[in-house]
Protein backbone atom coordinates (compact mmCIF):
# COMPACT_ATOMS: atom_id res chain seq x y z
CA UNK A 1 0.00 0.00 0.00
CA UNK A 2 2.53 2.37 0.79
CA UNK A 3 4.77 1.71 -2.94
CA UNK A 4 1.27 2.63 -4.37
CA UNK A 5 1.09 6.07 -2.25
CA UNK A 6 4.80 6.64 -3.39
CA UNK A 7 4.40 5.74 -6.78
CA UNK A 8 1.46 7.87 -6.97
CA UNK A 9 3.17 10.90 -5.32
CA UNK A 10 5.85 10.48 -7.93
CA UNK A 11 3.56 10.55 -10.87
CA UNK A 12 1.61 13.63 -9.27
CA UNK A 13 5.14 14.76 -9.11
CA UNK A 14 6.28 14.27 -12.53
CA UNK A 15 2.86 15.37 -14.24
CA UNK A 16 2.88 18.83 -11.99
CA UNK A 17 6.49 18.90 -13.54
CA UNK A 18 5.78 18.95 -17.43
CA UNK A 19 2.92 21.07 -16.63
CA UNK A 20 5.50 24.17 -14.72
CA UNK A 21 7.67 23.23 -17.42
CA UNK A 22 5.08 23.79 -20.08
CA UNK A 23 4.13 26.94 -18.08
CA UNK A 24 7.26 28.36 -18.08
CA UNK A 25 8.24 28.04 -22.22
CA UNK A 26 4.72 29.15 -22.73
CA UNK A 27 6.06 32.52 -21.29
CA UNK A 28 9.28 32.66 -23.14
CA UNK A 29 9.52 35.52 -25.56
CA UNK A 30 9.88 33.20 -28.86
CA UNK A 31 6.66 30.87 -29.68
CA UNK A 32 8.83 28.29 -30.04
CA UNK A 33 9.85 26.92 -26.52
CA UNK A 34 6.41 26.71 -26.04
CA UNK A 35 5.70 24.12 -28.22
CA UNK A 36 8.18 21.54 -27.57
CA UNK A 37 6.22 19.86 -25.49
CA UNK A 38 3.61 19.42 -27.24
CA UNK A 39 5.45 18.27 -30.18
CA UNK A 40 7.22 15.50 -28.45
CA UNK A 41 3.64 14.23 -27.57
CA UNK A 42 2.71 14.33 -31.21
CA UNK A 43 5.77 12.40 -31.84
CA UNK A 44 5.33 9.81 -29.70
CA UNK A 45 1.61 9.41 -30.70
CA UNK A 46 2.56 8.78 -33.86
CA UNK A 47 5.24 6.34 -32.37
CA UNK A 48 2.97 4.25 -30.71
CA UNK A 49 0.46 4.08 -34.06
CA UNK A 50 3.61 2.84 -36.05
CA UNK A 51 4.00 0.20 -33.50
CA UNK A 52 0.73 -1.31 -33.57
CA UNK A 53 1.28 -1.53 -37.30
CA UNK A 54 4.65 -3.24 -36.90
CA UNK A 55 2.90 -5.96 -34.51
CA UNK A 56 -0.01 -6.93 -35.95
CA UNK A 57 0.92 -9.15 -38.93
CA UNK A 58 -1.31 -11.62 -40.59
CA UNK A 59 1.59 -13.01 -42.91
CA UNK A 60 2.45 -16.73 -42.21
CA UNK A 61 5.53 -18.23 -44.07
CA UNK A 62 5.42 -21.62 -45.49
CA UNK A 63 8.82 -23.40 -45.91
CA UNK A 64 9.00 -26.75 -47.60
CA UNK A 65 11.66 -29.71 -47.75
CA UNK A 66 11.27 -31.24 -50.92
CA UNK A 67 13.93 -35.02 -52.14
CA UNK A 68 15.29 -34.95 -54.87
CA UNK A 69 11.96 -36.73 -56.33
CA UNK A 70 9.77 -33.63 -55.67
CA UNK A 71 8.36 -35.32 -52.87
CA UNK A 72 7.80 -33.02 -49.43
CA UNK A 73 9.52 -34.60 -46.82
CA UNK A 74 8.86 -32.40 -44.04
CA UNK A 75 6.60 -28.33 -44.11
CA UNK A 76 7.12 -26.24 -41.82
CA UNK A 77 4.88 -23.52 -41.25
CA UNK A 78 6.03 -20.77 -38.93
CA UNK A 79 3.76 -18.52 -37.27
CA UNK A 80 4.14 -14.81 -36.88
CA UNK A 81 3.52 -13.34 -33.30
CA UNK A 82 0.61 -11.18 -33.59
CA UNK A 83 -1.94 -9.91 -31.33
CA UNK A 84 -4.99 -11.34 -33.10
CA UNK A 85 -6.26 -11.41 -36.75
CA UNK A 86 -8.35 -8.14 -36.42
CA UNK A 87 -10.02 -7.21 -39.43
CA UNK A 88 -9.62 -3.68 -41.18
CA UNK A 89 -12.24 -1.74 -39.50
CA UNK A 90 -11.03 -3.09 -36.03
CA UNK A 91 -7.62 -2.64 -36.63
CA UNK A 92 -8.62 1.27 -37.96
CA UNK A 93 -10.61 1.67 -34.97
CA UNK A 94 -7.43 0.86 -32.70
CA UNK A 95 -4.86 2.69 -34.40
CA UNK A 96 -7.72 6.09 -34.07
CA UNK A 97 -8.50 5.38 -30.26
CA UNK A 98 -4.72 5.28 -29.56
CA UNK A 99 -3.61 8.06 -31.74
CA UNK A 100 -6.38 10.14 -29.95
CA UNK A 101 -5.87 8.95 -26.73
CA UNK A 102 -2.19 9.55 -26.75
CA UNK A 103 -3.21 13.06 -27.81
CA UNK A 104 -4.68 13.79 -24.98
CA UNK A 105 -1.58 15.16 -22.87
CA UNK A 106 -0.94 17.16 -26.48
CA UNK A 107 -4.23 18.67 -26.37
CA UNK A 108 -3.71 19.71 -22.77
CA UNK A 109 -0.08 21.08 -23.67
CA UNK A 110 -1.30 23.05 -26.23
CA UNK A 111 -4.06 24.27 -24.45
CA UNK A 112 -1.79 25.60 -21.72
CA UNK A 113 0.16 27.45 -24.76
CA UNK A 114 -2.18 29.28 -25.75
CA UNK A 115 -3.68 30.26 -22.54
CA UNK A 116 -0.64 31.88 -21.46
CA UNK A 117 0.26 33.48 -24.62
CA UNK A 118 -3.05 35.12 -25.23
CA UNK A 119 -1.89 36.29 -21.71
CA UNK A 120 0.86 37.35 -22.89
CA UNK A 121 -0.22 39.25 -26.27
CA UNK A 122 -3.04 40.77 -24.08
CA UNK A 123 -0.16 42.31 -21.68
CA UNK A 124 1.98 43.13 -24.94
CA UNK A 125 -1.61 44.93 -25.95
CA UNK A 126 -2.02 47.01 -23.03
CA UNK A 127 1.93 48.10 -23.06
CA UNK A 128 1.23 49.54 -26.79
Amino acid sequence: MVNIFIGFLILIAFITGIVLLQIFLSKKESKWPGLILPIVCLLISIIAVFNIASFTSATKIDEEVIDRNGTVIQEIIPEVITQGDQSTPSLVFTIMSVFLLYNIPTAILLGIYYIYRGKRCQKKEIEK
